[in-house]
């Protein structure tokens, strides 16, 4: 029963995460309260997988791909090339995405950022109206809103990850043995 709890805690990400995308589109900030939240419900899905399996290897990988990427995404913030919210993000999102997807989480925000890298830099790509304007003037400030990519590689791994789980369950006829 542990894995409808954890899948719960999963799709209560996903608006939070929707959230974070749209508030640094528009104001190229991270807020400090929705990494805490995204962190809450990122460690607790891992926790209650592990208790159920028994196992912590998968909780553990996620703990260390965060660090990891916190380490490596420093030095970043230091020289001033990426935010604070950002290495924060990148820090957490691997607790809620889970160690098994990462790989997956991976290639899509690869293929996001360089979508979101392209709009911003060639915006003549876009429809004329207030989104190229806005577009342009992320491009003359020199800001990238990588909240967004991240974000959006979270919530399709999310989903895809649900996807999976529900069809295996009511596939393998787990849920006809639970009742």
């Amino acid at each position: 029963m542990l894995l409808a709890e954890s899948l719960l805690l999963k799709a209560l990400a996903i608006p939070l995460l929707a959230w974070i995308a749209w508030f640094d589109f528009t104001m190229q900030k991270i807020a400090n309260r929705d990494v805490l939240l995204l962190l809450c419900l990122g460690a607790g899905s891992p926790l209650l997988l592990s208790l159920q399996s028994g196992s912590w290897w998968d909780m553990g990988l996620s703990a260390m791909a965060g660090l990891l990427l916190f380490v490596a995404l420093f030095p970043f913030w230091a020289l001033g090339k990426i935010g604070a919210g950002d290495v924060k993000l990148m820090a957490v999102v691997p607790l809620l995405i889970g160690g098994h997807d990462l790989i997956l989480f991976s290639v899509l925000l690869l293929v996001f950022a360089l979508v979101t890298a392209a709009v911003v830099k060639i915006p003549f790509m876009l429809p004329q109206g207030a989104f190229r304007l806005y577009v342009q003037y992320l491009d003359r400030k020199g800001v990238v809103p990588f909240g967004v990519p991240i974000s959006l590689a979270a919530i399709c791994t999310i989903v895809l990850e649900i996807y999976k789980t529900l069809v295996i369950t009511t596939n393998s006829g787990i849920l006809d043995q639970l009742n």
